[in-house]
């Protein structure tokens, strides 16, 4: 038996749809604001939130403190602050860094017992709804974090990447907000970056064992969307049907492996990340096509697969249809052109193989990965073939 849960309890979708603020059902009207940065306050995005949050009677208070790959200790900080001004609704406004801040302060406001992201890892029992709900206003398409069911989380003293995470369906925040006037202001560089990153989590949750009915409708219909509005965003930033569309894409991929799971792309991708500080959706553009063809060559069902996804929008060889993608959108063939220093590259081998080993999304590969597979795949992302 599993257990499905498909996105945010409510999903409001397109213009205008951060108006739904207004309707967020709340005793003590506060809302407390996590942010990745000032970006939004910059470009005026904040002031259209908190003029619908005003217009409804809620107090509120906002944190620009993230970091572009959010940190134990502002999350922390921010734990800190949600206790003395004891919002109602915590919410997340950005990318998938702030909507993993605000969902792992949360899981921290509401069990003070906690004091550690170790001790948060499941199977460790979470309260949440007790104090407040969580509400998450994506500005890119990339994570889908706004519907799925965990936040990543870095520790940079020990350079590792945590999910925090609850596999019923708990911390999927309440309401999801996609409007597309606040994607598109996003730089091409961040809107291919979090685009690959979406296109990824459709391909890599439609070949893992776990897929289901539920999960495959969301990933193909990610994946027909994200492929086809992706070049459109990058290159027609005001296109704001083709911004919906990629947000609509975004948000179906997290759903899709919230209800099933990834793979050995996101394993090397978290890898790269943690360690070289790559931003996580570019380490995945890099890392794809070195693992559809792993996979392919490994196991028949993952080619099947593989090969049905390229047949939906009128490819017969996913390979290459992300190679093609990848060159047209201007992303690195390889990680070395990211991460030039081979010394240091070679002098982490060892350690890079067992973080892989490690990691969250790697277990779920069609493929098992042992020691050999994961240096096998951490060489040909670095070098290509």
């Amino acid at each position: 038996m599993r257990q499905i849960k498909l996105g945010a309890d409510r999903i409001y979708f397109g213009e205008d749809a951060v108006k739904a603020l207004a309707e967020l059902p709340a005793v003590r009207k506060r809302a407390y604001i996590v942010m990745s940065g000032t970006i939004q306050e910059e470009l005026g995005q904040l002031k259209v939130v908190t003029d619908v949050l005003e217009s409804a009677g809620f107090a509120w208070k906002s944190n620009t403190n993230v970091e572009p790959e959010p940190c134990w200790e502002s999350v922390r900080q921010g734990v800190e602050e949600m206790r003395e001004f004891e919002p109602d609704w915590v919410i997340g406004f950005g990318g998938g860094s702030a909507m993993d801040a605000a969902k792992a302060m949360w899981v921290f406001y509401e069990n003070p017992q906690y004091k550690s992201l170790e001790e948060v890892m499941p199977p460790a029992p979470l309260e949440l709804r007790k104090k407040a709900r969580v509400c998450c206003i994506t500005t890119s398409a990339g994570t889908g974090s706004e519907c799925t069911r965990a936040a990543l989380i870095k520790d940079p003293v020990q350079k590792r990447k945590y999910s925090v995470r609850e596999y019923t369906g708990k911390l999927i925040p309440d309401v999801a907000i996609l409007d597309p006037i606040f994607s598109v202001t996003m730089p091409r560089r961040g809107t291919v970056g979090c685009g690959m990153d979406a296109l990824t989590h459709a391909i890599e949750s439609y070949v893992t064992p776990l897929a289901n009915p539920f999960s495959d409708a969301q990933a193909i219909g990610a994946w027909i969307y994200g492929y086809r509005a992706l070049p459109i965003c990058a290159n027609e930033p005001d296109n704001l049907q083709a911004r919906g569309d990629m947000l609509a894409a975004s948000c179906l991929a997290g759903i899709s492996f919230s209800n099933c799971a990834l793979g050995i792309c996101h394993g090397v991708a978290h890898t790269f990340g943690a360690t070289y500080g790559i931003p996580h959706g570019l380490a995945n553009a890099v890392a794809l096509p070195y693992s559809i063809d792993f996979n392919a060559n490994h196991d028949s069902h993952a080619r099947k697969r593989y090969e049905e996804l390229a047949t939906f929008v009128g490819k017969n060889d996913l390979k290459k249809t992300i190679i093609d993608l990848r060159r047209q959108l201007d992303v690195p063939a390889t990680m070395k052109e990211l991460v030039p220093d081979e010394g240091t590259f070679n002098t982490d081998f060892d350690t890079l193989v067992q973080k892989v080993l490690t990691d969250v999304a790697t277990p779920a590969n069609p493929v098992k990965i042992t020691e050999e597979y994961a240096s096998e795949m951490l060489r040909r992302v670095y070098y290509g073939e």
